[in-house]
């Protein structure tokens, strides 16, 4: 009998090590865009008060 993967997020063997690099380090990219927009506009407190202040 063989194995099946009923998951389409998460491929078999090799691809799912490659598969999750990539998503790891897309996760790291999305992290510091984050970060660095958030300590920019003051942590978007400023924003608001700019906009409804």
């Amino acid at each position: 009998m063989t194995t099946v993967n009923h998951s389409e997020l998460e491929p078999d063997g090799e691809s799912a090590e490659v598969y999750s690099e990539r998503r790891n380090r897309r996760i790291r990219t999305v992290a510091w865009v984050v970060i660095v927009t958030l300590l920019v506009t003051g942590g978007g407190a400023s924003a608001f008060a700019l906009l409804f202040g």
